[in-house]
This record gives C-alpha cells, sequence and structure tokens, in this order.
C-alpha cells in the first residue's frame, strides 16, 4: 500500500488529470459535515471580500455564494483545478463575483488587509510551511476579520492508510498555538460530525 498511499496523498493535497476529478469528487461527499460546518459558522454579506485557500473543483464556492452574494477570490497549486473551479462556476465567474488562480498561502501575493474572511478546508496538511502559511492568512485579513479553517481531526486521519506519508497532523492544541503565533486574538474549535472533523475559528 505504500506506493498508493503515497500516490492518493499527492492527489489530495494537488488533485491533477483524471484521478483528481474523482479524488476532488469523492471529497466533497465524504466531507459534507465539513462544509455544512462552515456554512452555518460563516458570517458574510453582500460587502464581503473572501479568500478560499485550495478550493480544489470549486464546490465550497457554491456554498457560499448560495447564503450570501459576495466576493470571491481563490487560490490552489493546482492547474487543473483552476480550470475545473472556472467552468463548474462560469455563471459567478462572468458576473465578476469569483476569480479562481494559482497561488500558495505560504507566498500571498494579496497586500495587507485585503480580506474580510478566509476560509480553507482540508489543505493545512499540506503547506510547505504551516507557520508562515498561517501569518500570511492573517497579514491579508482585515482587522476584526475571521479565518475558517476546517479539518479532519488528527485521530480520524490516523485511521486511514494514505495519510501516513505527506500529510502533516495537527492537535487541538497545536492549532491553538499557530493561531497565536500568527497574532490572531481570538481561537475557538466547533466539533463536527460526532467529531469527525473540527472547524478552528481564528479572530484577528
Amino acid at each position: 500500500m505504500g506506493k498508493l498511499g503515497d500516490y492518493l496523498a499527492s492527489q489530495c493535497g494537488n488533485p491533477r488529470g483524471v484521478i483528481g476529478k474523482i479524488m476532488t469528487w469523492a471529497m466533497n461527499r465524504a466531507n459534507n459535515v465539513m462544509y455544512k460546518g462552515i456554512i452555518e459558522e460563516i458570517n458574510i454579506s453582500p460587502k464581503t471580500k473572501l479568500l478560499d485557500v485550495g478550493f480544489g473543483n470549486g464546490y465550497l464556492e457554491k456554498l457560499i455564494i448560495r447564503k450570501s452574494p459576495c466576493s470571491i477570490t481563490g487560490i490552489d497549486i493546482s492547474e487543473d483545478m483552476v480550470r475545473k473551479a472556472t467552468e463548474a462556476n462560469r455563471k459567478y465567474v462572468a458576473s465578476g463575483n469569483m476569480k479562481f488562480q494559482l497561488g500558495d498561502c505560504c507566498d500571498l501575493s494579496f497586500k495587507d488587509s485585503s480580506f474580510d474572511v478566509v476560509t480553507t478546508m482540508n489543505t493545512i496538511y499540506f503547506w510547505s510551511d504551516t507557520a508562515k502559511g498561517i501569518a500570511e492568512i492573517s497579514r491579508v485579513l482585515k482587522e476584526g476579520g475571521i479565518f475558517y479553517n476546517a479539518v479532519i481531526s488528527k485521530e480520524n486521519l490516523d485511521k486511514f492508510f494514505y495519510t501516513k506519508n505527506g500529510f502533516r497532523k495537527f492537535t487541538k492544541e497545536e492549532y491553538i498555538a499557530l493561531g497565536k503565533k500568527a497574532g490572531f486574538r481570538g481561537i475557538r474549535i466547533k466539533k463536527l460530525g460526532n467529531d469527525y472533523g473540527l472547524l478552528i475559528i481564528y479572530m484577528k
């Protein structure tokens, strides 16, 4: 299972090709409780400027904009996912409500205080520099902004064979420590789906 596990882990971190499309479809279904958790918690309005890190096939963007029209920018390291998400949300892209582009959260191209909200789901395990990534998110958030980080709990990640390599796993205490180091003033953790996942909410 070693090579297969490594390959699946790499597809989770950087979906590409036909397998990448299948993986993102499967992850959408498996992580429904996490999408629901973000949508229930997120506070947005038509004036909100939102950044989504690692949008995959753009499924979360559809859910967000159905809750409220807003301005959504998505970054992802996968060229295939940029194309897929743009196509899947073409009417919102055409209207100017959404924009998808290549990008790395550890080196964001945006100016300080550019966004009201930042979201990400199941991406933090793959960041090249976790502390820098969270610091960059804090930098581009406005004062009073919120970062919603949805993850599978470490206890559940440990149950999957393909997470043995290529995943950085964090405890609740480590998520809190990372946020404090990045300068977030308020941090709370919400359990999702009978402890399957966690929503870490960082308030600037």
